[in-house]
């Protein structure tokens, strides 16, 4: 019998930069990424007081197009897309008609009739797939994921050090702004978004990324480090982002993973919208919820949540944060017990640890 082949793992654009540079790489989603460069710690250290560089190439990228497209986009996302203007984009969900969340994306409003969705690598063949399922005449799908590279400067020195490299005035974005212009001479969308609970900025680009990528780091003159998986999973989780595959999933709706905010259910008609109300009737079973630790026991995905000896939750997320210098996890709660300050207890390897039920985010930056 024949052993099965490995797994052949997909490169970005910035391969060669991340080896030069000292990149310790593993797989993720199919691609062979950075999990760190200088280590977790210092890195996410950067992003909190100066700034940081990521590779985010692995994202997917579809383009919705044609005179049909805002009406079918409002059809198959939570969000109202007849809110976005020119140059603004919105966090949004994929739902199926059960209410479960497919995946959560970032929808940009490029010009009348054309759209970017920005949706997760590891869900990317998913999404495309699904949405093409819903396609109606007058909208187009493409799939520009395979030629899109992305890279993301998050960091309160963010704006300071890619501005000189910039053909426009960023101070003019808002968070979820975005332009087309130049970045080192290379033209790129540049937009004031992350996921780091910093400021920042993702810069999309169909050209010489690598070049990009260099010149940020020569202009940051010591500031600006690169990063890895590592420290985005760290940043996120103390921000109290939500990642697909963790605190969301199909099996997960948007009442219960907090995410109602990305809902207008009077906008009309969407997919899963019949469901979700009938879950906002009879309330949410579970609710996420944030955990800090006394110890320095670390709440890891999987552990269970106990409070008086019953079995009552499940942790979904959990690091040690740099940023708090304690332990911190993300969870499932029943709301009846998800109350900030709440006790209750993680099982770790069979052992009981006290922790605390806390508010997310756990960091939020002065600019927020």
């Amino acid at each position: 019998m024949s052993e099965a082949s490995p797994e052949v793992l997909r490169r970005t654009p910035l391969y060669e930069s991340h080896v030069r540079h000292g990149a310790r790489l593993v797989p993720f989603a199919g691609w062979e990424m950075p999990v760190q460069y200088s280590g977790v710690i210092d890195e996410v250290k950067a992003v909190r007081t100066a700034a940081g560089l990521f590779d985010v190439s692995h994202m997917g990228e579809l383009h919705v197009s044609g005179p049909g497209a805002l009406a079918w986009l409002n059809s198959v996302t939570t969000n109202d897309v007849s809110r976005l203007r020119a140059g603004r984009a919105q966090y949004s969900l994929l739902l199926d008609e059960e209410a479960g969340i497919i995946d959560d994306i970032i929808v940009y409003y490029l010009a009348e009739d054309e759209y970017l969705v920005v949706v997760n690598a590891s869900n990317t063949d998913k999404d495309r797939e699904w949405l093409e399922g819903k396609l109606v005449p007058g909208v187009t799908l493409d799939d520009s994921s395979a030629v899109t590279a992305l890279v993301a400067i998050q960091g309160p020195a963010a704006e300071a050090v890619l501005q000189p490299l910039c053909s426009g005035p960023l101070g003019a974005l808002r968070r979820f702004g975005f332009a087309a212009g130049e970045v080192a001479g290379v033209e790129c969308l540049v937009s004031r978004t992350g996921y780091t609970g910093e400021d920042g900025f993702e810069l999309f680009t169909q050209g010489d990324v690598a070049s990009v990528w260099e010149a940020l780091i020569a202009a940051g003159e010591g500031r600006v480090k690169p990063c890895g998986l590592g420290a985005r999973d760290v940043l996120r989780v103390e921000a109290g982002n939500v990642l697909y595959g963790h605190e969301i999933w199909q099996e997960t709706n948007p009442l219960s993973a907090g995410l109602m905010w990305t809902v207008k259910m009077d906008k009309g008609p969407f997919v899963g919208r019949e469901r979700l109300a009938e879950y906002v009737e009879a309330g949410a079973a579970l609710t996420v919820i944030g955990l800090t630790s006394g110890s320095r026991v670390v709440p890891r995905q999987d552990y269970v949540i106990r409070k008086d000896g019953a079995d009552v939750g499940f942790v979904t997320s959990g690091t040690f944060s740099p940023t708090l210098q304690k332990p911190i996890g993300i969870g499932y709660l029943p709301p009846e017990v998800a109350t900030p300050g709440t006790e209750v207890d993680v099982v770790v390897r069979e052992r009981a640890e006290k922790m605390t039920v806390t508010e997310l985010p756990f960091y939020r930056a002065a600019r927020q």
